[in-house]
């Protein structure tokens, strides 16, 4: 019976902190665009991905060979 007195305020503070966490993230904009991400994942991308080149034999840079 003795520890509900060290449970009671334990957890009135841990529920003040997660309303704190809460009023936090709501003022820093963590909720504002709830249904982008779930819609953008959706989108195709008109532009098609950027591949890295490998270079080829018939390329006009020069090789180690050249120097």
């Amino acid at each position: 019976m003795e520890v509900i007195y060290g449970l009671i305020p334990a957890m009135i503070i841990l529920g003040l902190v997660a309303v704190g966490v809460l009023f936090w993230a709501a003022r820093s904009g963590q909720f504002d665009d709830l249904e982008g991400d779930g819609q953008r994942i959706l989108m195709d991308d008109d532009e098609p991905v950027d591949r890295r080149r490998i270079p080829d034999a018939d390329d006009d840079s020069e090789s180690p060979e050249d120097k």
